[in-house]
């Protein structure tokens, strides 16, 4: 496949990783529309990528509500042929922690939005995506989600969403699988440290520091890498069915 014509949607392309996605889609040639819960945010993200971008008010973790965005997406664009996965968040929690144990429902929260959140979006958009006609190698459409280090070395802390983001992992290879026979392929990437809106709501000292541990290039990953990974992903077709680490070769301490 090719960025240019392509029908994207982009769950929690509002910002950060899924914001430079979408505006890769757009500078390449084609639409996309942005699945997020932050109206303000996405409305205006969408209205500065043009007349080839919309957005739409989703939480993920709401499958009808899932389906339905996915639906209207896919009518007002004229087809699905590239789902990206970002929607997520990191929230901290130990096992036992200074007010106590984890609480099951901060768990629950964190697998749901994660882990869940995008299965609903996987399946949504694969089941849309199996209406396409092949293009003359067989492709019907490409599902990218997003995973992260975390899924192989969580640091303490990191239960929940190292559970999450393993479990990402974990799903990608049998959907791949599942998915090849409709000429659909996965692919998950599994970003290092990045400077998204979390990492910019820490000081500038910090976000240095924590660049210093990246091998090479020693600095937090920018959103437009990802974004030219999942364009890469896009264009090469026997990418299918594996996690790629885009780290800097940094592998996470405990703490």
């Amino acid at each position: 496949m090719q960025m240019n014509g392509i029908r994207a949607i982009v769950t929690g392309g509002a910002s950060g990783l899924g914001a430079a996605v979408a505006e890769a889609v757009v500078a390449g040639g084609g639409r996309v529309t942005i699945l997020d819960l932050n109206e303000a945010v996405g409305l205006a993200a969408a209205a500065a990528l043009g007349e080839r971008a919309a957005f739409l008010r989703v939480d993920v973790t709401d499958e009808a509500a899932v389906d339905a965005a996915v639906e209207a997406a896919t009518a007002a664009m004229g087809g699905l042929d590239l789902a990206v996965c970002c929607a997520g968040v990191g929230t901290p929690g130990r096992l036992l922690g200074r007010d106590g144990a984890l609480p099951a429902a901060a768990f629950r929260k964190v697998i749901e939005i994660n882990l869940v959140g995008t299965l609903l979006a996987c399946k949504s958009a694969a089941l849309r995506m199996q209406r396409n006609a092949p293009n003359p190698g067989g492709e019907r459409g490409l599902i990218v989600m997003t995973a992260s280090v975390a899924a192989f070395e969580g640091q303490i802390g990191q239960i929940a969403y190292a559970a999450s983001k393993g479990g990402v992992v974990g799903m990608t290879l049998p959907m791949a699988r599942e998915l090849a026979s409709q000429g659909i392929r996965v692919v998950t990437i599994a970003p290092g440290l990045f400077l998204t809106p979390m990492m910019k709501g820490l000081p500038q000292e910090a976000q240095d520091s924590l660049g210093k541990q990246v091998p090479f290039p020693s600095r937090l990953g920018a959103p437009s890498e990802y974004a030219a990974l999942v364009r890469h992903a896009v264009e090469n077709p026997m990418l299918n069915g594996t996690t790629l680490r885009l780290d800097g070769a940094i592998r996470m301490a405990p703490r």
